[in-house]
């Protein structure tokens, strides 16, 4: 789907078709990155169910399946392993943080 632009004769006399053409090209290049922008929201819902990895403000990582979160970023994860500098210090069945300490989401590979 491609959609044509018109430019000013004043423009368009000063343009090679080269030109016109790679101008072209952009715009609908500019209008496929628009449509597939994805908002925070939407990366919240992909990742429901699936690993991720959860930093908090003081740094300390919790990995483990995203079980549910709501709109003040409380998360409740399950099968959860706490991460302190990179080391593992405990393993969890389920986790709940609360929101104001979170830093991050990141999904996690399975």
């Amino acid at each position: 789907k491609h959609k044509t632009r018109t430019l000013p004769r004043s423009i368009m006399s000063t343009m090679s078709a080269e030109e016109a053409a790679n101008d072209a090209n952009k715009a609908t290049e500019g209008e496929a990155v628009e449509q597939n922008k994805r908002s925070p929201s939407d990366f919240l819902k992909d990742v429901l169910g699936r690993p991720v990895n959860v930093r908090l403000n003081s740094g300390t990582d919790y990995r483990g399946v995203l079980a549910c979160l709501d709109g003040y970023m409380n998360i409740a994860m399950e099968q959860t392993e706490e991460y302190v500098d990179g080391q593992l210090k405990s393993k969890y069945g389920d986790c709940f943080i609360r929101g104001n300490n979170v830093l991050y989401i990141s999904s996690q590979k399975r």
